[in-house]
C-alpha cells in the first residue's frame, strides 16, 4: 500500500541531490500535452515533441505528434513512472510518461526510450477498470514513487463528486492496484500532492467538485462553498489523515503546491488561484503544520469586465532546483513572477514579465490607477505574432537559466475567459532567466504556434523534459 523506504542503491534514474541536477544535461527536447478536447474539433489529444535545441535545424518546432487513439479524454498534467527518489535503483529507468486524462479518466503510458523525439503509446489504464477498483475518477497530478508505484491524485468519483476523491496507485507494470490513502482518510477535495519523505508527510491541495468545475467559473460557486480552501497533512508512506489546515478567505482555491527541493527543508508554498495569495506551509516546533500567506497579489481595478475588479488568478508556481527561486503565473493579469526565496518567509521580487492577459494593449479591458489614469501592460508580439490569452503552465530547465510556458488552463475555463485561444490556439513560449540577480526576458527566436497545427488550433498545457525536472523530481 505504501513506499518501502531505503530501496534504491546508488545506480539509477535522476540525481543523488538537488544540486546535482542543476549539473545535469541541457535539456534538447520538451513534451507538451496538447488538447483539442472543447475545442469544437473531433480530434483526439496527442502529445507533441518540441525541439528546444538552439543548435539543431527544427529549432522551436514540433517534431513529432503522438494521437492518443480516443476523442474527449482532456490531457492535462502528466508525470513519470520513475524520478530521482528511485535514484540509483538498477531496476528502474525513467521511461514512461504518465498521461492522466482529467475528464475521460483514462490514464496514458507512453514509451519514451525507444525513440525519445518520437514517442509511442505502450498502455492504456481504462477508466472502467479504475472506477471498478477505485471508485476514482477525474485524475490529475502523478507522481513516482521510490517503491515502483506510480500515485495519482483524482477529483471525484465518476458522477464528479468530491466525496468520491482521493489517491490511486498503479504497480510497475501499470495495473490499478488500489487506493493509497487509507479507508476512511480521503481529504475533502482533491487536487496536486507533494511528499518530502524525511519529514514522513505528504500534503495535498483542494479545488472543488468536478461537476462544479468542469461547467466553468461561476462566482455563485464560490458563495456557496463549492470551492475549497484546504491544506491535508497525510503521514508518508502509510497514508492516514493527521491535519486538515484551512487557509480561510486568504487562501481559496489552493493549487499547484511545491515543497523546497532539499529534502531535509519542512517548508513549501501552495498558488491560491481566486484569492491570488501565496500561502507558506512549514512544520512548527511540535511536529505539526501551519501556515502564512507570503506573497499577495493585488487585484486591478478595471473597466469593462464582467467584474470591477480583476484578479491575479494564480494558476502555475515551480520551485528553482536550487530552492533560491519561486516563479508563478498570474493567469488573468497576464505576468510572470519571480521572486528570490532565500528567506522562506519573506520573499523579494526580483522579476516580472508580461505575456498576455486581459489588460494588455488592444483588449477592452482596462486597468484604473488610484488617480484615476488608465494603463494597459505592453505585451510585445512574438515573431509577428500577437500573444493570445494569459500565461498558464511553466516549466524551468535544470540549470534555471530557461523558463518555459503556456496558456491553456482548462478547455471549459479557456473558452469562458479567453475564446480567442478555442478559435486560435495556445502557443508556447521560452524565457531567459537572470539567476544571478532574478530577471525575467522573453526569447524572441524562439516561439510555438499551436494555431498552426495540421489537424487545426490546438491547446497547450503541462510540459516536460525527458531528463526530468523541478517539478516531477523529489528526492528521499
Amino acid at each position: 500500500m505504501g513506499e518501502k523506504m531505503g530501496c534504491c542503491k546508488r545506480t539509477g534514474p535522476g540525481y543523488a541531490t538537488p544540486l546535482e541536477a542543476m549539473s545535469g544535461p541541457k535539456e534538447t527536447i520538451i513534451y507538451v500535452n496538447c488538447i483539442y478536447n472543447g475545442t469544437g474539433r473531433k480530434k483526439p489529444d496527442f502529445l507533441a515533441t518540441v525541439d528546444v535545441d538552439p543548435n539543431s535545424p527544427t529549432y522551436s518546432k514540433v517534431i513529432h505528434r503522438l494521437s492518443m487513439p480516443y476523442i474527449g479524454d482532456e490531457l492535462h498534467h502528466s508525470g513519470w513512472n520513475a524520478c530521482s527518489s528511485c535514484h540509483g535503483d538498477p531496476s528502474t529507468s525513467r521511461r514512461f510518461l504518465i498521461l492522466p486524462s482529467v475528464v475521460s479518466g483514462r490514464v496514458y503510458v507512453i514509451d519514451t526510450q525507444k525513440n525519445p523525439k518520437a514517442p509511442s503509446l505502450h498502455k492504456v489504464v481504462e477508466p472502467e477498470d479504475i472506477v471498478e477498483k477505485t471508485g476514482l475518477a477525474y485524475p490529475h497530478s502523478s507522481h513516482c514513487l521510490a517503491s515502483g508505484d506510480i500515485m495519482i491524485s483524482c477529483l471525484g468519483d465518476k458522477d464528479g463528486n468530491a466525496k468520491g476523491n482521493g489517491f490511486l496507485l498503479l504497480d510497475s507494470e501499470f495495473n490499478v492496484k488500489g487506493r493509497w490513502e487509507k479507508p476512511g482518510h480521503s481529504p475533502l477535495f482533491s487536487y496536486d500532492f507533494w511528499y518530502q519523505p524525511r519529514h514522513k508527510t505528504m500534503i495535498s491541495s483542494s479545488l472543488g467538485a468536478p461537476a462544479t468545475f468542469t461547467r466553468g467559473f461561476n462566482i455563485q460557486h464560490v458563495k456557496d462553498g463549492l470551492y475549497a480552501r484546504h491544506l491535508h497533512v497525510y503521514s508518508w508512506p502509510d497514508g492516514e489523515l493527521k491535519q486538515t489546515l484551512d487557509l480561510g478567505e486568504t487562501g481559496l482555491t489552493p493549487l499547484e503546491m511545491r515543497f523546497l527541493h532539499d529534502p531535509c527543508k519542512d517548508t513549501g508554498y501552495v498558488g491560491c488561484a481566486y484569492t491570488s495569495n501565496i500561502v507558506r506551509f512549514f512544520k512548527t516546533e511540535d511536529g505539526s503544520w501551519s501556515h502564512e500567506v507570503a506573497i499577495s497579489v493585488k487585484p486591478l481595478e478595471v473597466q469593462n469586465w464582467i467584474l470591477p475588479e480583476l484578479p491575479g488568478f494564480i494558476t502555475d508556481i515551480l520551485i528553482s532546483i536550487d530552492d533560491r527561486f519561486l516563479y508563478f503565473i498570474n493567469w488573468l493579469q497576464g505576468d510572470i513572477r519571480q521572486y528570490n526565496i532565500e528567506d522562506p518567509k519573506n520573499p523579494v521580487l526580483v522579476g516580472q514579465v508580461y505575456v498576455g492577459g486581459l489588460v494588455q494593449k488592444g483588449s477592452p479591458v482596462v486597468a484604473v490607477t488610484e488617480d484615476g489614469k488608465t494603463w494597459q501592460s505592453d505585451v510585445p508580439e512574438i515573431q509577428g505574432h500577437r500573444l493570445r490569452g494569459g500565461p498558464n503552465m511553466i516549466q524551468l530547465s535544470l540549470d534555471g537559466k530557461r523558463l518555459y510556458a503556456t496558456n491553456s488552463l482548462f478547455s471549459t475555463w479557456d473558452r469562458q475567459f479567453y475564446p480567442e485561444l478555442a478559435e486560435k490556439g495556445s502557443h508556447m513560449l521560452q524565457i531567459d532567466v537572470d539567476t544571478m540577480k532574478g530577471g525575467l526576458k522573453i526569447n524572441p527566436n524562439f516561439f510555438i504556434d499551436f494555431g498552426a497545427e495540421p489537424d487545426g488550433p490546438c491547446m497547450a498545457h503541462e510540459m516536460r523534459y525527458p531528463g526530468g525536472d523541478c517539478t516531477s523530481d523529489i528526492w528521499i
